[in-house]
């Protein structure tokens, strides 16, 4: 099992929109109106970035340590198998 840092963005502003980004999965960035609903997006999008990387024969990214690095609010392992 593979386990990818995603990190979240909290909105500055109250009508803002919680943003959700792969950091060691190229391409997986999105948005929820909260954090349950971030999270649920951005595994969403990380089951289809590695559907779409299987159905081509590709590999699936390899995580990498050094990604929890940025600056975020909040930053959380989420597994893939």
């Amino acid at each position: 099992m593979l386990r990818y840092h995603v990190a979240f963005y909290l909105p500055k502003t109250a009508a803002g929109m919680v943003v959700a980004e792969a950091l060691d999965f190229p391409g997986a960035v999105t948005q929820g109106f909260d954090l349950p609903d971030a999270r649920l997006m951005i595994a969403s999008a990380m089951e289809d970035l590695a559907a779409l990387l299987m159905e081509e024969g590709k590999p699936l990214p390899v995580p990498n340590p050094a990604a929890a690095a940025v600056e975020a609010d909040l930053i959380e392992l989420v597994a893939k198998s």
